[in-house]
C-alpha cells in the first residue's frame, strides 16, 4: 500500500484569481498532466484552516451546537468548529478560541484526533480534528455577527443516534466522531 505523498506531480500552465473574497478565493488554472496531457479548466477553492472539536463534559455529555446551513437549508447539529485565524498561534489555539466563543465551555484535557481535508480534490486547506475531555461551562457565547447557533448537550446515546441515522451532514464532523467512536469501541 502507498503511503500519502506530497509533491508536485502536475504542471500549472496557467492561473487566475476569478474571486477573491475573505470567505471564497477561487481561481482557475490550466495543467499539465504527469503524461504531457492538458486540463484547460481546473478550480481550486482557497481557504484558511478548519478546526472543530469533539468536547465532552466531566460528566460525560457531548457539547453541540445546532445551527441552519443556508446551502442545504437545514438546521443541524455540529460539532464546535471554525476558521483558523491568522492571530491564532496554532489549530489548538484555534480550536480553544472556537469551542470557547461558540459554547462558553472550555478548559479540560485536549488532544488531536486527526487532520483531514474536506476535498483534496479542489479545495487548498486542512481540518484539524481535536478531542477535549472534562470540559466546563466557564463562560458565555461571545458569536460573531454572522453566527446564529444554540449550544445543546448531549448523551452518549443520542450522538451514537445522530450518526447511526446520517442526522449529521458535515462530514468533517462525522469522520472524527466515527473516529472517536471506534477509538473507544463505543459501537
Amino acid at each position: 500500500m502507498r503511503k500519502l505523498e506530497k509533491g508536485l506531480k502536475v504542471k500549472v500552465l496557467k492561473s487566475e484569481y476569478l474571486v477573491k473574497r475573505p470567505w471564497l478565493t477561487a481561481k482557475k488554472e490550466s495543467l499539465e498532466l504527469p503524461d504531457g496531457r492538458n486540463v484547460p479548466e481546473y478550480w481550486v477553492l482557497e481557504y484558511p484552516d478548519w478546526v472543530n472539536t469533539i468536547a465532552v463534559t466531566k460528566d460525560g455529555l457531548f457539547i453541540f451546537v445546532y445551527q441552519y446551513r443556508h446551502a442545504l437549508q437545514v438546521s443541524e447539529y455540529e460539532l464546535c468548529s471554525g476558521v483558523c485565524e491568522k492571530e491564532d498561534t496554532d489549530a489548538l489555539a484555534s480550536a480553544k478560541r472556537e469551542l470557547l466563543e461558540e459554547t462558553g465551555y472550555g478548559n479540560g484535557q485536549w488532544r488531536k484526533l486527526m487532520t483531514i481535508s474536506a476535498n483534496p480534490s479542489t479545495q487548498t486547506n486542512m481540518v484539524h480534528c481535536f478531542l477535549a475531555t472534562d470540559v466546563e461551562k466557564i463562560s458565555t457565547q461571545h458569536l460573531d455577527e454572522t453566527e446564529n447557533l444554540t449550544v445543546e448537550t448531549l448523551t452518549l446515546e443520542q450522538v451514537k443516534e445522530l450518526l447511526k441515522t446520517d442526522q449529521i451532514k458535515q462530514a468533517t464532523h462525522i469522520a472524527p466522531l466515527w473516529r472517536y467512536m471506534a477509538e473507544n469501541k463505543l459501537f
